[in-house]
């Protein structure tokens, strides 16, 4: 349960009259929520995000309620380095590291094989994880300071616009996520392009940011 000191400290801030963005102390209560098997949204370099422990299973069924998500679509993860990408994949392969190299902080996607640590709900049950290393200083800060990888998924009800500011987070959801960051800079670029290498053949399974001849290009010098 997220602890409602945090949330009232918050609160006071703001009823006080002498609000001021302070990314930091911001960062610092989303941790502490997030640690405490809260939801917490953030901006993105496409839309804003909402954010859970990827390790907690209770937090991870928060997130599908809140969305009103069916359970068979599984869940993407965001992490800031490499070392995080090790915690949510059972192996990190060559290619895997070939297109981190190129494309990681950015718009791509990579489904790699799930590590036995995740929660299957994350998957909706499957054997592999998508995983986004996304090239905005809020979301990696914020993964930095937690120490672990988050669920990374839009900032909607399902059917609904993804929100690029954060009032169109509070009037999608109210009061059912605990926390938001309140920095409205969104990029609203296109959506990332997924890829999938578990199979050894390099598919892409959604086009986005990250062109097919883009990711050839690299390929093909590997």
């Amino acid at each position: 349960m997220v602890d409602i000191n945090i949330k009232s400290k918050w609160i006071l801030i703001v009823m006080s009259g002498v609000f001021s963005y302070d990314l930091n102390t911001e960062l610092d209560i989303a941790c502490k929520i997030l640690r405490n098997g809260g939801v917490v949204a953030f901006p993105t370099d496409t839309v804003y995000g909402l954010g859970a422990d990827v390790f907690n299973e209770k937090a991870v069924k928060k997130i599908f309620a809140i969305k009103h998500r069916s359970p068979a679509l599984a869940l993407p993860v965001l992490v800031s380095n490499s070392l995080q990408v090790g915690r949510v994949a059972a192996t990190v392969s060559d290619t895997a590291q070939l297109l981190m190299k190129h494309f990681w902080p950015g718009g791509l996607t990579i489904i790699m094989p799930k590590a036995s640590a995740v929660p299957r709900s994350v998957t909706a049950g499957g054997d592999t994880i998508a995983v986004r290393m996304p090239h905005h200083d809020i979301p990696l800060l914020l993964m930095d300071k937690l120490g672990y990888p988050l669920i990374g998924t839009s900032a909607n009800v399902s059917g609904n616009p993804s929100p690029l500011i954060f009032e169109d987070v509070e009037a999608q959801f109210g009061d059912t996520i605990d926390f938001i960051i309140r920095s409205n800079t969104c990029y609203g670029g296109m959506e990332s392009t997924i890829v999938d290498i578990t199979s050894g053949v390099s598919i892409i399974v959604r086009r986005g940011i990250v062109s097919d001849d883009a990711i050839r290009n690299v390929l093909s010098h590997f």
